[in-house]
C-alpha cells in the first residue's frame, strides 16, 4: 500500500508546471460519453447491481442522529429488496453497497450499527475542514487522527482550495502527505471540489499532485459545492488518473459525487470508466459513487426490470 510513497520524494513539479488540458476535446468526449446508447435490458440490470456495489451511501447534514445513521448502515447492508434479487437470482451474491460515509462525529455509531449487525462494510468519515477546508492545520490533521481513532477505514479529506488557486502546488502537496501520514492503515480518498477550482487545467493539476501525495482516490466534489460531478471535469481527472499509472505503474481509484440521483446516470459513470480506464476499473477498489438519494432510484428500476411495472411509494421504504 503507497509504496509509491517509500524513498525519494514523488513529487514532480515539472510535470504539474507542464499541464496544459484543452477545453474543446475534453467538452466533445464528455457529449460522446453521454450520448451512448444504454445496454440491451438484460445487462441494464447488471449494470444497476455493479453501480450499487460501488456506491458510498453517503448522509452529510446537520441533523444526523444515531438512528438515522443506523439506518443508513442497515440500507448499505441490503441495499437492495431480498425477493427482487432472488427473482433475478443474485439473492446469494453478496450485494452491499461499497461503504457508508458520514461526518467525524457519527462515526463510532455508524461502526457499532455494522458491528451490530455482523457487517464487514467500511465506514468512511469526512475530514479536514469539511467541506471548505478553511480550519488550521493542525485541527484538520487532528479531524483524521480521531475519525480513525473511532474506527473509520476510509477518509474522505478535502484540499484547501487556496492553495490549488494561487498555484502552491507544492504546499498542497506537503498538506495532503501529511493527512496521507495521518490516515494511517486507512485509505484516503482527496476532494478536489472541482466546482471551485476554476480551469481544466487547475484540475488536472490538482490531480496529479493529490496522487504524487498518496491518494488513494481522487474524488470531485464534497456535494456541498454549487457546481459538483460533471462529466467533463470527470473526463479531466479519469485522464490524470490513467497519466499518472502510464508514467508510476500505480492505479488510484475515482470517486465522482454530488447531484448523482438517477440509476440512468450511474450506468453513464460506469461507461465512462469503462471507456476512459477499463474493465479493471469497474470495481469498488477503483471506482467510488457518493450518492444518499441514488441507490432508491436504482432500487426502482430494479424494481420495474423485474415486475415489469413501477413500485408504488410504499412498495420500497426508504433507508
Amino acid at each position: 500500500n503507497h509504496s509509491h510513497l517509500s524513498g525519494t520524494d514523488p513529487f514532480y513539479l515539472e510535470w504539474v508546471l507542464k499541464i496544459r488540458v484543452n477545453t474543446q476535446a475534453v467538452l466533445k468526449r464528455a457529449q460522446q460519453i453521454q450520448g451512448r446508447k444504454v445496454a440491451k435490458k438484460q445487462w441494464q440490470a447488471a449494470w444497476l447491481l455493479k453501480a450499487v456495489t460501488c456506491i458510498d451511501l453517503t448522509t452529510l447534514a446537520g441533523d444526523d442522529t444515531p438512528s438515522n445513521v443506523h439506518r443508513l448502515c442497515m440500507k448499505a447492508t441490503q441495499p437492495i429488496r431480498h425477493d427482487l434479487l432472488k427473482s433475478m437470482d443474485m439473492h446469494d451474491k453478496g450485494i452491499t453497497t461499497a461503504a457508508v460515509c458520514v461526518y467525524p462525529s457519527r462515526v463510532a455509531d455508524a461502526v457499532k450499527s455494522l458491528k451490530a449487525a455482523n457487517s464487514s462494510l467500511p465506514v468512511a468519515s469526512v475530514a479536514t475542514g469539511f467541506p471548505a477546508g478553511q480550519t488550521p492545520l493542525k485541527t484538520r490533521l487532528e479531524e483524521v487522527q480521531m475519525a480513525v481513532e473511532d474506527g473509520a477505514t476510509e477518509i474522505d479529506i478535502v484540499i484547501n482550495r487556496t492553495l490549488a488557486l494561487t498555484g502552491q502546488w507544492r504546499a498542497l502537496y506537503d498538506e495532503i502527505r501529511q493527512f496521507r501520514e495521518a490516515c494511517g492503515d486507512a485509505h484516503m480518498k482527496t476532494i478536489l471540489a472541482v466546482g471551485e477550482l476554476g480551469t481544466f487545467t487547475n484540475v488536472y493539476k490538482a490531480s496529479l499532485v493529490s496522487m504524487m501525495a498518496g491518494s488513494d482516490f481522487i474524488k470531485t466534489s464534497t456535494g456541498k459545492e454549487t457546481v459538483n460531478a460533471t462529466y467533463p471535469v470527470a473526463i479531466v481527472m479519469v485522464r490524470a488518473i490513467r497519466d499518472y499509472f502510464l508514467r508510476t505503474g500505480y492505479k488510484v481509484g475515482f470517486k465522482p459525487a454530488g447531484g448523482i440521483r438517477t440509476a440512468q446516470e450511474s450506468v453513464v459513470w460506469l461507461t465512462l470508466m469503462k471507456e476512459e480506464l477499463g474493465d479493471e476499473w469497474l470495481n469498488p477498489h477503483l471506482f467510488r459513487l457518493g450518492a444518499s438519494s441514488l441507490l432508491a432510484d436504482i432500487e426502482r428500476q430494479i424494481y420495474h426490470y423485474v415486475t415489469g411495472r413501477y413500485p408504488a411509494y410504499h412498495e420500497l421504504p426508504m433507508a
